[in-house]
């Protein structure tokens, strides 16, 4: 049998690669004949990297940027084995991950690290580079990136901003210089993995949805909002490109407006941008089965999730597809209307948060193991019937 074992990472516990790994040693303890292909996923956000350059092949490299409040921090980007192609998550150099306390603010984070990283890939020869763009601590419109990348905002006097950009300061441009833009930067083809359409600002663009989760308050979320706003106008003013009611605009903060207008990137489906990079298509043709999967599966799994997409991309095939997941929701049946067949908790009892993080991989490899004993069951019940019928009409 052929399984392929395509999941995503748990969110701040197991990496896509890890969870496949402990997949694998699941079903092959029932099935030791099972030939496992390993093919672990990302939807842009936290595994993107490592997923593409496990799946093509490829290097990690590392650099030093400015992170979110502006200390200098260690990221890594993935180069590709055609050394056309880099690969890049913005939560290693803004990410939500690298705040807490204090520092959680909004209108004081800043994605210019974003923009060193994607300078440092242009400058090392991509070509194309695939940027992930979840777990941003940010809503500063790609400010700070346009920055990094030699974008050059004014104030009201015609004065250099030479602050980073965030949220806060977005209020005081009134003038865009895009003249020292990398001059690399038009031959690069950035596409961005990105599975929300919120627009830029209003009640769903990216400080009323997102501000609150990143540290801010109701007056932050209103004051943002309304730089976001300001920001648009300007643009509109200034570039003639009118960014504020596009769909995913208000990605990461506003990030998603800012790579449209200031690096000329191109929005896509993440879990569609990565399946393509991966090749996953090629290997789902003669499969037999698919687990995939996610740190909790509900009824939001089924709209863009790592787990749907893979469903999607195997129903084209008609293979059957198991989502593992840490936790399920009541409402995680309503995925079976959407491609999954089966669903698997990685918990099984009751128990601390603390015990199922530091014991995942064993009980993500217990499910897999107790859901192809399941299957076992089925081909055996399968033979039999045959073996019935056989009998009954010889």
């Amino acid at each position: 049998m052929k399984i392929i074992l395509a999941p995503d990472s748990f969110k701040e516990n197991l990496t896509s690669m890890e969870v496949a790994t402990a997949m694998e040693e699941g079903i092959k303890r029932a099935m030791p004949e099972a030939d496992c292909i390993k093919i672990p996923m990302a939807d842009g956000g936290e595994g993107t990297v490592q997923s593409l350059v496990h799946a093509a092949g490829g290097s990690f490299i590392s650099c030093d940027v400015k992170g979110p409040v502006g200390r200098r921090v260690k990221a890594h980007y993935g180069m590709l084995a055609d050394e056309k192609t880099a690969v890049v998550e913005m939560a290693m150099a803004s990410g939500l991950s690298l705040v807490s306390g204090k520092t959680k603010n909004p209108l004081k984070t800043t994605s210019y690290g974003t923009g060193e990283l994607l300078s440092h890939a242009i400058d090392r020869g991509a070509k194309k580079i695939i940027l992930g763009i979840g777990g941003s601590a940010t809503n500063d419109a790609g400010m700070g990136m346009a920055q990094a990348l030699g974008v050059v905002f004014r104030d009201k006097n015609a004065r250099i901003i030479r602050q980073n950009g965030t949220g806060e300061m977005l209020q005081k441009v009134e003038f865009i210089d895009m003249d020292g833009i990398h001059p690399k930067l038009m031959n690069t083809r950035i596409l961005v993995a990105c599975d929300v359409d919120n627009p830029l600002y209003g009640k769903r663009g990216a400080a009323w949805v997102f501000a609150p989760q990143k540290g801010a308050t109701a007056p932050m979320v209103e004051t943002l909002d309304r730089n976001l706003k300001h920001i648009a106008g300007i643009i509109k003013r200034e570039l003639g490109v009118d960014v504020g009611k596009v769909p995913g605009a208000g990605a990461a903060g506003g990030l998603g407006a800012g790579l449209l207008v200031f690096a000329g990137a191109e929005l896509k489906s993440g879990i569609e941008l990565i399946s393509k990079a991966t090749s996953i298509e090629k290997h789902l043709n003669s499969a037999d089965l698919v687990f995939t999967g996610e740190g909790r599966v509900d009824f939001q799994t089924a709209f863009g999730k790592t787990p749907a997409g893979i469903a999607n991309l195997a129903g084209k095939y008609s293979v059957p597809v198991i989502a593992v997941a840490g936790g399920l929701a009541d409402d995680a049946r309503e995925n079976f209307a959407h491609g999954i067949d089966g669903l698997e908790a990685a918990v099984a009892r009751d128990m601390q948060l603390r015990e199922a993080l530091s014991n995942s991989r064993e009980y993500v490899a217990n499910a897999a193991e107790r859901a192809i004993r399941l299957i076992k069951i089925g081909q055996t019940m399968e033979k039999n019937s045959k073996r019935s019928v056989a009998t009954k009409n010889p």
